[in-house]
């Protein structure tokens, strides 16, 4: 097979030809979906370690071929400034090893970075749908050999945008390898059935999820993308249902063990404590209205996140005088009903429900109008002052200059 190369991106033509289909090039994007200082800030924040020896749970970094359990001064910081200052510092630090960073849930560290995506996806979204279970994304830096995993298959369709460097993609249209493996590091018996695709800085490459594939550097020097992965295949209950319950914490009240067997070889008839516990918060969460509430709140954070949740949390909420005027700069949802409800912007739903009076005030929000608490009468000032702070910490809305 051979490897199809446009020259400008079109979402009729490319659904049309390529949607769940074949892979193709898009040589220089115009406006991309991410820009270079925008993949370095995210970078910088999606990789901060929980404390000077660990490594985040969404971050690899390897070096050579060596997973790090411990980053040693080795994932970007804000005073490298740039991936430029990044690599000059890793170069040094590794003294020319080849090494791997490796950072999931990308989106989710820049609000500019997720808003470009997501105005750049809109398009696809329109033509096909927005994903039921929100598209993942993910950068990969750095100079290895090829991608850690070796050649496999994921779940996702996947658009890779070269941010820097150039990248080496490899696809097989049909697995293989006969023995029953998922994943292959030493490919070199396959090469021949493969086909490659070159993509330089400002390129877009899509590949369908039955391809399997691998990542190469095509050189010395390091490089810099970011993928996106569209779910098209396999286990979406059960990711649908982590989602729904992502951020529930059961209370143990005894270690996370089964009792050994009795004399008679049988274990005991009744649920091991941990287990109960971890049982009746799941009960808990199942209970009518809990449920009904979550799966509602979970609808709003995925309906406004623009296909990619989560997205990057509240900011501190600021007081607000009376006099500042604000307006909004995201759309706001409403949670369906009558009465009091929750409101939801740039995936983050209100703690509290708005009443009429302050869903009135949303609503001339949402219309394009701007509004200061000063000019509502006294009784309604602290529940939209309360809610607007909220927004803001959303970025859904913004102050103006009382001027």
């Amino acid at each position: 097979m051979t490897l199809t190369v446009e020259k400008s991106l079109d979402w009729d033509v490319f659904v049309d030809r390529f949607w769940d289909r074949g892979p193709v090039l898009y040589k220089g994007v115009g406006s991309g979906p991410f820009a270079e200082a925008e993949v370095f800030e995210s970078a910088v924040l999606g990789t901060l370690p929980p404390h000077p020896l660990a490594v985040p749970r969404n971050v690899q970094l390897l070096v050579e071929r060596r997973q790090q359990t411990q980053p040693r001064d080795c994932l970007p910081k804000r005073s490298d400034r740039s991936f430029d200052g990044y690599e000059r510092r890793m170069a040094e630090r590794l003294e020319g090893q080849r090494y791997a960073l490796v950072v999931h849930l990308f989106h989710a560290f820049s609000h500019p970075l997720w808003e470009r995506a997501q105005r750049f996806y809109a398009g696809l979204w329109e033509r096909v749908g927005r994903p039921a279970h929100s598209a993942g994304s993910t950068m990969f830096h750095g100079s290895y050999e090829h991608s850690p995993v070796g050649v496999h298959q994921d779940r996702f369709a996947t658009f890779m945008f070269c941010v820097r460097g150039t990248k080496r993609m490899r696809f097989w249209d049909e697995r293989p390898w006969t023995e029953p493996v998922h994943t292959v590091l030493d490919y070199r018996p396959y090469l021949d059935s493969s086909f490659v695709a070159e993509v330089e800085p400002g390129d877009l490459l899509y590949w369908p999820s039955r391809y399997h594939h691998v990542g190469e550097s095509a050189g010395d020097e390091p490089a810099t993308s970011v993928n996106v992965g569209i779910p098209r295949r396999e286990h979406r209950p059960y990711y649908e249902i982590k989602d729904l319950l992502r951020g529930t914490r059961p209370r143990a009240t005894a270690p996370l063990f089964t009792p050994d067997a009795g004399p008679d070889g049988q274990l005991s008839g009744e649920l091991p404590t941990a287990l109960g516990d971890a049982l009746d918060a799941f009960a808990h969460c199942l209970d009518e209205d809990r449920f009904t509430d979550r799966a509602t709140a979970l609808a709003l954070r995925v309906e406004t996140a623009g296909g990619f949740w989560p997205t990057e949390p509240p900011a501190k909420p600021r007081p607000l005088d009376d006099d500042t005027p604000v307006r909004a700069c995201a759309p706001l949802l409403a949670a369906p009903g009558e009465g009091a409800r929750r409101y939801a912007a740039n995936g983050n739903v209100s703690s509290g429900t708005a009443g009429l009076e302050a869903a009135e005030v949303l609503g001339r929000l949402d219309a394009g109008e701007v509004v200061r608490v000063g000019d509502l009468p006294a009784h309604r000032r602290a529940e939209v002052r309360h809610l607007l702070q909220e927004l803001e910490s959303f970025r859904a809305v913004i102050r103006l200059d009382p001027r």
